[in-house]
């Protein structure tokens, strides 16, 4: 082999390495970045993992539950604001679209994008922060602060 082929198939062997494993992280690299840019990290695993679970079995009570009120959300092309679970419930199926939906299910835990506005699903389409209990906020709850549909295609 000559020379030339030899760097362009190890080139071409590098670049297969650093793209494979560095597009999915680890949960415990996840978990450091979030624990480095919000805190909280071990709150924010448990809190997305078990809105997926409810996301997934489609349980309309639990994923309300996870929805910081009042939220903007887009029904049918329009933007409509959401102020209560039980008013989250009555248009579940208008809000959660199969874009949302398939978003949040596929969404694995390493490839989360995390930045200081909180945790991103999908391209966007859902986004969960920390929300402070009390003037003080000493307790924080991880919740869905954006719903929204994808990027136009």
């Amino acid at each position: 082999m000559s020379k030339a082929r030899r760097v362009m198939a190890l080139s071409a062997a590098l670049v297969c390495l650093m793209v494979g494993p560095a597009w999915a992280a680890t949960t415990a690299e996840v978990n450091a970045r979030i624990e480095s840019v919000l805190g909280h990290a071990g709150l924010y695993e448990s809190s997305i993992k078990a809105f997926q679970h409810a996301v997934a079995v489609g349980s309309k009570e639990d994923v309300a539950a996870f929805i910081r009120y009042p939220i903007k959300v887009t029904i049918n092309g329009q933007t409509k604001v959401i102020r209560s679970p039980e008013a989250f419930v009555k248009q579940y199926d208008e809000i959660m679209t199969p874009e949302i939906v398939n978003a949040v299910k596929n969404q694995a835990y390493g490839d989360l994008f995390v930045n200081d506005q909180g945790v991103m699903f999908g391209d966007g389409q859902v986004w969960m922060d920390a929300i402070c209990i009390g003037s003080k906020c000493r307790q924080s709850v991880i919740q869905v602060v954006t719903l929204q549909p994808g990027p136009a295609s």
